[in-house]
């Protein structure tokens, strides 16, 4: 079964596969999946492959359906699965967007050594996990009700900026400037709205996380230091998104979908692909809503880095600005955006889904921070809490191929389920303290769910979108301490 599907897909190099228009019937483009040999057999194993294949039905659909190195099967498009719509005739699916809208990633670096900062570790780890609070309904510490989540919702992490909790230059160094257009708050539900009110500040469970790493490689010394990242470092990496409100606004519009398809006579060969045309009202409306749970990710995201900071103050006892405590970037992996992008030699304004994918714009590229333009823009890929986690920039071949695409982060090797199942009865706090990592975890089974070995090598992720031209690596970070929910 695995050669006769791996006979029907085209090896373009050791980085590409296509899968051709003639895969099934009804495909309007080709698929694209960058992987090697053994990455594309897993996606064949667990049928991600397919999605990638179903993906290509979709309305509008330009050039590819494209996949990265992290694929594996998800709800209707694949975790590492990117859809380019036509605005004039494509389509706004939320199983391309995913459940936890605006799931995303933040690098802070400081000017902290290792061993300068080695003693304060465990207290600083400790600090944190009192201070940011996680777990499955975790509740945070900013109390808005009514009315007032509108603002948060329309502003995003300019919202939080404005009530204290981060910096003006924060929003600078944030995909979009922390605020994606387009938000109607009036597009969610009561009960969407309700599960937002105390989750700002949050960081949720499952494979959301806060880590404290070092820089143990660079491998690109002048990138690196346009972006104040040197080896031996002491860096923050974030990783939450839009908690109950972003997976109530998906799961409220996936139920509906399917009815809009029937409306607007489109037919998929899965249903959880459910769409509406972009233009009609229907689309409008999703478009809205997952704008602001978009905003309300990146309000979240801006309130933990607030608390990071004061975290690390309050135990080394100097102010975040002493300790160099900036945003190097925040970027986003779930979610539809409009861009502007080169196909076949004329530009055209797109939808482009990305679903466990990251933006990677190359040098030059307008909508980055000036000190961005020269270098690209920066790649945050986390890894697992037991290996490491890479900073990358942009590329012009991104901009060329992938629709300044890349991967999101090592991709699930293995289901939470036969995660815990597999790893019962093993202390896995203790094996990760045996390698130097200290951890923080709150939910019972979340270090087994989160076990390394659940998670492909995100190493090989990296060399994968490298080798294809689409990413640069600029640095690596080996884990310290981690908090998970």
């Amino acid at each position: 079964m695995l050669n006769d599907i791996k006979g029907k897909i085209k090896r373009i190099d050791d980085y590409r596969w296509l899968i051709p228009v003639d895969f099934k019937s009804g495909m309007r483009v080709p698929g694209l999946i960058f992987a090697d040999e053994q990455l594309l057999e897993k996606a064949i194993e667990d049928k991600a492959f397919e999605q990638v294949a179903n993906v290509a039905f979709l309305p509008g659909i330009v050039k590819y359906s494209l996949a990265m190195p992290d694929i594996h099967w998800g709800y209707g498009l694949p975790i590492g699965g990117v859809a380019p719509v036509r605005i004039s005739d494509g389509v706004i699916s939320p199983g391309g967007v995913g459940s936890d809208i605006n799931c995303g990633v933040r690098l802070l670096k400081s000017n902290l050594t290792y061993n300068e900062f080695k003693p304060y570790l465990q207290k600083t780890i400790d600090t944190i996990y009192v201070n940011v609070p996680c777990g499955v309904g975790s509740t945070g510490k900013i109390r808005i009700s009514g009315k007032e989540i509108d603002e948060v919702l329309i502003k995003g992490a300019r919202w939080s900026v404005e009530h204290g909790y981060g910096l003006k230059e924060d929003l600078n160094h944030t995909e979009e400037n922390g605020t994606l257009a387009g938000a109607n708050p009036d597009a969610l539900s009561k009960r969407a709205r309700e599960r937002g009110y105390e989750q700002i500040g949050t960081l949720g469970a499952g494979n959301h996380f806060l880590e404290i790493q070092v820089v143990d490689e660079i491998f690109d010394e002048a990138v690196a230091q346009k972006l104040g990242i040197f080896k031996g470092q002491i860096t923050v990496m974030i990783h939450t998104g839009s908690r109950g409100l972003g997976y109530q606004v998906c799961e409220d519009y996936m139920a509906s979908m399917v009815r809009v398809m029937q409306k607007y006579n489109i037919n998929l060969p899965d249903r959880q692909l459910a769409c509406a045309p972009i233009n009609s009202p229907e689309g409008k409306e999703y478009l809205g809503a997952m704008a602001a749970a978009a905003n309300y990710a990146w309000a979240n995201r801006q309130a933990i880095t607030h608390w990071v900071r004061e975290s690390f103050e309050r135990v080394l006892g100097r102010s975040a600005e002493e300790l160099g405590l900036k945003l190097v970037y925040d970027v986003a992996h779930n979610i539809a955006k409009f861009e502007k992008h080169n196909v076949d030699g004329k530009e055209m304004e797109l939808l482009i889904h990305r679903k466990g994918a990251t933006r990677a714009f190359g040098p030059g590229h307008p909508v980055l921070p000036q000190e961005y333009r020269e270098t690209g823009q920066p790649v945050i890929i986390p890894g697992d809490m037991g290996r490491a986690s890479y900073l990358l920039v942009g590329t012009e071949g991104a901009m060329k191929e992938s629709f300044g695409s890349t991967c999101h982060g090592a991709g699930r090797c293995m289901s939470r389920h036969e995660a815990i199942r597999k790893t019962h009865g093993r202390r896995i706090d203790e094996e990760l303290m045996n390698k130097g990592i200290y951890v923080r975890a709150r939910g019972r089974d979340t270090l087994y769910e989160e076990v390394p070995e659940a998670y492909k090598d995100v190493s090989h992720i990296v060399d994968i979108v490298a080798g294809a031209g689409i990413s640069k690596k600029v640095a690596r970070m080996k884990p310290l301490g981690v908090v998970k929910g």
